[in-house]
């Protein structure tokens, strides 16, 4: 790559690449339990997608049971530890606290699960669940990453023989190559995996299905499947230029920078990231953190209709990230290498059939601004290469269309969620999905019990 950004001090990336929360003391997590309410209707625990018992969780903290605390988390949600870091609990459960009406702090739930489920894994993971006897079925899942683990557990105490297909050469999906190191490190991620492999779980990393293994061997050694796939495809921008040198996906630089090997991450001086979603966001502040000059967001409609959440875009603006708003790319331009990007302004009309206002290009209103490297962040896709293989399996709008109740799919043997069944939503929705597909296995294939 041409034009590079010089390379930092070790400790200069360790500083920039600090936790952007620090775990709560015994005292500040007491005094902090101790503010909540307990209310009766708990509006947190209905926010929550996997629905945790969060009055319950932090009574037990403001008491001094860790432990309990750590269980009655883990009962919901089996990713706990990613959720507490990287969920945008803004909105979620932190967003529904009642002390927003007040105009009050509301309780910081998602500091309180961290410090509840650090403490169960610096005590060595105390066994918190019996499994089921062995019920004679086995479960296949393909994915490591949030769904497929949170299956994978929950059939694991359903009785089930569980063993999980997973292409990285480590497991744990987005938590673990996704999510940038000021919000978690890898090594968080991969406690997790452990804890769901000390159910007696089994994962087979570096196995990719329809290469290393068949869908056929797979249906033959398994009674259900479960997909737990994600998107998988990035988007492209289908502009010239595209293929140059210098131009990357933002999933494969995050995943650089998940190593935390730093020298081994190149970014340029002036990176422009296409997109303004919530990757969009961590890429452009990782690029600015490891020692770019210039980073900007160049993004075809508002800050109104900018995808990434508000505390993603604080952040980002905090950085120095220039946001260039209502402006797309129409190609990238340099000889053997990113030279600069052409951009045109965009008015917004009247709304898409995702209701958003459609981007529309103004007229003779073309401009350059000169770049070293840019990064493409503009959605995933599904794999539907890798999907075609499996017989009857229907898509629909994109994504795996399944049995709401069961998440089923149109083949029977197979059930899906996370990303693959509702396009890209949060972790904690994935952890959601997982256990919820476990019990549909079991309704299934044990349907009088």
């Amino acid at each position: 790559m041409k034009n590079l950004a010089p390379k930092l001090t070790a400790d200069q990336y360790e500083k920039n690449f600090a936790e952007l929360h620090p775990p709560f003391t015994p005292n500040s997590a007491t005094a902090e339990a101790n503010r909540c309410l307990y209310c009766y209707d708990s509006p947190c625990m209905k926010a929550c997608p996997t629905h945790i018992d969060i009055s319950t969780f932090i009574k037990k903290i403001a008491t001094g049971n860790l432990k309990g605390s750590a269980k009655t988390i883990l009962n919901s949600n089996w990713i706990a530890l990613t959720c507490a870091k990287a969920c945008p609990v803004d909105v979620l459960c932190e967003g529904a606290c009642v002390y927003n009406a007040r105009g009050e702090d509301p309780i910081q739930i998602g500091r309180l699960q961290r410090y509840a489920i650090d403490w169960y894994f610096e005590h060595g993971m105390p066994p918190l669940f019996t499994t089921k006897p062995k019920n004679g079925k086995s479960v296949g899942i393909i994915g490591a990453g949030a769904a497929g683990l949170a299956c994978a557990a929950e059939a694991a105490l359903l009785g089930f023989d569980a063993m999980i297909y997973d292409a990285n050469p480590k497991p744990g999906g987005l938590s673990t190559w996704g999510i940038a190191p000021y919000k978690m490190m890898q090594e968080d991620a991969l406690k997790e995996v452990k804890l769901i492999q000390s159910l007696g779980v089994k994962i087979q990393s570096g196995v990719r299905v329809g290469r290393d293994i068949s869908i056929q061997e797979i249906e033959q050694k398994h009674d259900a499947v479960f997909l737990g796939v994600g998107l998988g495809t990035s988007s492209r921008l289908h502009i010239p230029g595209e293929n140059l040198p210098g131009v990357v996906d933002a999933l494969d630089f995050i995943e650089k920078v998940t190593t935390r090997n730093w020298q081994s991450v190149d970014v340029g001086k002036r990176v422009a990231v296409i997109g303004a979603g919530n990757t969009a966001i961590d890429a452009v502040t990782e690029a600015r953190r490891l020692g770019a000059e210039q980073v900007m967001i160049i993004y075809r409609r508002t800050r109104d209709e900018m995808p990434a959440y508000d505390f993603e875009f604080e952040l980002a603006k905090s950085d120095g990230v220039q946001f260039q708003f209502l402006t797309a790319p129409s190609r990238i331009l340099g000889s053997d290498h990113v030279e600069a990007i052409e951009c045109i302004h965009m008015t917004l009309g009247e709304p898409d059939e995702e209701g958003r206002r459609r981007a529309i290009p103004v007229p003779y209103s073309e401009f350059r601004i000169p770049v070293d490297m840019v990064i493409k962040s503009v959605g995933q896709k599904i794999e539907e290469t890798f999907l075609s293989q499996i017989p009857n399996l229907k898509t629909q709008n994109g994504i795996v269309w399944v049995n709401q109740e069961t998440l089923q799919t149109s083949n029977p043997k197979y059930f899906a969620g996370g990303d693959c069944i509702n396009g890209g939503r949060e972790v904690v929705n994935a952890a959601a999905d997982g256990k919820k597909a476990a019990h549909g296995i079991f309704e299934i294939l044990f349907p009088l019990q």
